[in-house]
């Protein structure tokens, strides 16, 4: 079963396969979704500073009846933190908010402030300061793991080239339709684990034709099919939901796409809006 699957970090640490995602989910509600997923058997809960909802993550992780060393819990450092005491002291300010002594992966949510996103200016310098921050805090045993977002080839370039410890993830927009093989096999090369954040594009590939039609040759849902898809990259799958029934759902992903299906679903024509999210934060209207 996929919630017991793990997939290895360059440094030993194991992370699942499969994550709960929580962008969107207010503070007020996040905790009763964390317990709800972890009831259901999730291990690994996504957050970030810019999703305003660690405290109730914190709360949720907590209070749910499972020891913490059996959780993996992901957060970011704000797209606009980009110098090394910004991004120290939104560390620190993190594991407050959650009541966490540590956060088992912490990643820098974008190269750029959303407001500058895939702009010119490429924030090179500030990101290696903040890389900093993160090698700093990893040393100091605050976070067990640490890593980038939405980092293309030079973004993840200039980090290696400078750095004393090499990033250990990188999350990316991939789903059926936007699936960047050129990003994810240097991310590979370099033995960064890529991650799939929205996997089910915030929805959009549930009213697709394409993925509808596939998923009914397996018998699957359109949300399965894409959870599978990109499990089968090698990638770790963060779908995001409040609702439990979602939430089992999309762990009931224990079956294989032909590697001829997958072909075909690589060239899936691109889904070019996602409705509601398609603006700040996530891709600044963009």
């Amino acid at each position: 079963m996929v919630l017991n699957e793990y997939y290895t970090l360059s440094n030993g640490v194991k992370i699942p396969k499969l994550g709960l995602g929580t962008w969107f989910i207010e503070d007020s509600k996040v905790p009763d979704a964390v317990k709800q997923a972890v009831q259901i058997g999730y291990r690994h809960i996504d957050t970030a500073q810019a999703y305003g909802n660690e405290a109730g993550v914190g709360r949720g992780i907590n209070d749910c009846g499972v020891p913490r060393s059996e959780l993996f819990v992901t957060d970011k450092i704000a797209a606009e933190a980009k110098s090394y005491e910004a991004a120290a002291k939104s560390i620190d300010e993190s594991l407050a908010k959650m009541g966490l002594s540590y956060i088992d992966l912490m990643i820098i949510h974008c190269p750029q402030p959303w407001e500058q996103f895939r702009a010119d200016s490429r924030f090179f310098a500030e990101n290696r300061e903040v890389w900093k921050a993160l090698e700093d805090a990893y040393q100091a045993g605050k976070v067990k793991a640490i890593g980038v977002s939405n980092f293309l080839i030079d973004d993840l370039q200039n980090i290696l080239d400078c750095c004393t410890i090499k990033p250990m993830v990188n999350q990316i927009l991939t789903h059926i339709s936007n699936t960047p093989l050129e990003l994810i096999s240097f991310c590979k090369e370099n033995g960064i684990l890529p991650e799939a954040y929205s996997p089910i594009a915030h929805g959009e590939a549930l009213k697709n034709k394409e993925i509808a039609e596939m998923a009914e040759k397996y018998g699957v849902t359109p949300a399965q099919l894409c959870i599978r898809y990109v499990l089968q990259l090698n990638m770790v799958a963060l779908p995001k939901t409040a609702d439990p029934e979602h939430m089992k759902n999309n762990t009931d992903v224990d079956f294989g796409i032909s590697d001829e299906d997958m072909e075909l679903l690589k060239s899936v024509q691109k889904i070019e809006s996602y409705g509601e999210y398609s603006v700040f934060p996530v891709f600044s209207g963009k």
